[in-house]
């Protein structure tokens, strides 16, 4: 093994993950981003962990409401890349044109193969990303479709 920052990016790109849609609301406002940093954490309780970078609008609804839905996305990304991938400012509408039903834990998107409605149970900073810990409460998921896989050449950047 080598101790270059190439080497170390090329080694964790290469750990797979899928992508979602990570929704919220507090308070009246509600938005959505991608996020591809999540990953099952226990059994029971049954429980997920997702990591978001610093600064992010999002955190702010996360903080206030201590909820989210994670919506897993499916193997043909490109529409859910194209309309959440740019990001949203708390003032934007994140789901103009998206198909959209409401639940406790904040919006749940139609075309999700699989929603996770989360508690959040601790969060810790990690470098420039925050790990929320959070328990699953409600969910349902297509056991027939496939989720999309996520691979980077550089574990390093977006």
């Amino acid at each position: 093994m080598k101790s270059d920052s190439q080497h170390i990016g090329e080694a964790i790109g290469r750990m797979p993950s899928g992508c979602a849609i990570l929704t919220c609301a507090h308070e009246g406002n509600s938005s959505g981003m991608l996020v591809s940093w999540m990953q099952q954490a226990c059994f029971e309780p049954p429980s997920i962990t997702v990591a978001l970078q610093g600064g992010r609008p999002m955190l702010s609804l996360l903080e206030g409401s201590s909820r989210f839905v994670l919506n897993v996305i499916g193997e043909n990304p490109t529409a859910m890349f194209k309309h959440f991938g740019k990001g949203f400012s708390l003032d934007e509408d994140a789901f103009e044109g998206v198909s959209t039903e409401p639940s406790e834990y904040g919006p749940v998107l139609a075309d999700a193969i699989a929603k996770m409605g989360c508690v959040i149970v601790s969060q810790m900073s990690v470098g420039d990303h925050i790990v929320f810990a959070a328990t699953v409460e409600a969910g349902e998921g297509d056991i027939e479709a496939k989720p999309y896989v996520h691979l980077r050449k550089d574990g390093l950047k977006y």
